[in-house]
């Protein structure tokens, strides 16, 4: 059986870092829960204080194909490396490194100037690899 999942984020700040991760993956806002007129109403039904409507943002796959993802505010910051980050497969591992590795490098260049940071460059045999990075708020991934 399978099961429909999502990831979900802690942050500082939602709206920003799903801003960025829409940059990132193509994403765009998560439609409003069916039933629903708004996300406002939704909030309401649920008995979510007003004061707390920016504590979350949501993301989808447009095409509806791949994980959501969920940002949430929490109070404690960020200290330690992620156990767990994605992989964002952009330069298609069965290609030649000389079209592989633009693909990739773009790619960097693109989130740099949306917010991320280079945290480092990775090689395997003398080969560039892949990228490590971080988002806005500083959790790693990599660009392959």
């Amino acid at each position: 059986m399978t099961v429909v999942w999502g990831v979900t984020v802690d942050c500082a700040d939602p709206g920003r870092l799903a801003a960025f991760w829409r940059e990132a993956l193509g994403y765009v806002d998560a439609p409003v829960p069916e039933g629903f007129a708004s996300r406002e109403e939704w909030l309401t039904r649920w008995e979510v204080p007003p004061e707390e409507w920016g504590d979350a943002a949501y993301l989808h796959d447009p095409r509806g194909v791949l994980p959501s993802l969920t940002f949430l505010k929490v109070p404690e910051a960020k200290v330690v490396k992620n156990r767990l980050h994605l992989d964002l497969k952009v330069g298609g591992r069965d290609r030649p490194q000389e079209q592989r590795w633009p693909a990739v490098t773009a790619t960097v260049q693109r989130l740099v100037a949306a917010g991320a940071t280079v945290v480092r460059e990775a090689a395997v045999g003398g080969v560039p690899s892949h990228v490590l990075m971080a988002d806005p708020e500083g959790n790693e991934f990599c660009v392959v």
